[in-house]
């Protein structure tokens, strides 16, 4: 059944509503797949899931909000009561229960593992910079992080002489490589670093945080009293329909 004629700014409104959240939506949805693409790389040179289940969890996030509000809108350009007011309602009961929770609590995690992250990085680092020279996997973590962030060891390239191993030749950018082999990375090579890559890798992660938190925080406030508007819409719209 259609709206009547009085109820055509709501409809707009509705639909300028749902676009918002739509548009809020795939926000969440980029920064999630951004800060998951961020911190794949050195994800596993911390212990904290924050870096792992924060990202998915805005990701879906977004995805749920999009689709809802996709409907919504559907729902204002069509004029359908029943598409309308089902999707506010479910807006209303999950979002709030669901989704808003969610979000506060990416938003919220983020500013709280400030204070975990350097020791779980720290710890980490220690416990595997000895296996450089046997374990692949950590010969290829080490490699990307000293490449990508150019830095030496963690706290410095002094690290390598301390635990009786060569600077690997990551620690220099634009190494020549003469018959197969590469030339050794010493202090005084061009292109070397000669920052560790702790406080690299911290504010790598903090950053990360940050933007997670601040999203999640901020898109939650902004996604509940977009609700909140949209109910006192859905029930304007259900007493006009019973009017009629």
């Amino acid at each position: 059944m259609a709206l009547g004629g009085g109820m055509s700014c709501v409809k707009y409104l509705l639909f300028c509503f749902n676009l918002l959240f739509a548009i809020t939506g795939l926000i969440i949805l980029i920064v999630g797949i951004k800060a998951q693409i961020n911190s794949w790389p050195y994800i596993d040179l911390t212990d904290e899931n924050f870096y792992t289940s924060g990202p998915v969890v805005l990701i879906i996030v977004g995805i749920i909000v999009f689709i809802v509000a996709f409907f919504g809108c559907c729902g204002a350009v069509k004029e359908n009561h029943c598409m309308i007011v089902t999707t506010y309602c479910a807006q209303f009961s999950v979002f709030l229960l669901i989704i808003f929770i969610a979000e506060m609590a990416v938003g919220i995690a983020g500013y709280m593992k400030h204070s975990d992250l350097e020791a779980s990085i720290v710890r980490h680092l220690n416990e595997t910079i000895d296996q450089y020279p046997t374990n692949k996997e950590v010969a290829k973590t080490f490699d990307i992080v000293q490449t990508d962030l150019e830095c030496c060891g963690i706290k410095g390239p002094e690290d390598w002489a301390a635990h009786n191993l060569t600077i690997p030749s990551t620690c220099c950018t634009g190494i020549e490589i003469n018959n197969s082999m590469a030339a050794q990375c010493t202090s005084s090579s061009p292109g070397f670093h000669s920052e560790g890559c702790l406080d690299k890798l911290v504010t790598h992660f903090k950053d990360i945080a940050m933007v997670l938190g601040g999203v999640g925080l901020g898109i939650a406030l902004v996604q509940l009293l977009g609700v909140i508007f949209a109910c006192c819409l859905a029930r304007s719209i259900r007493s006009q329909y019973e009017t009629v």
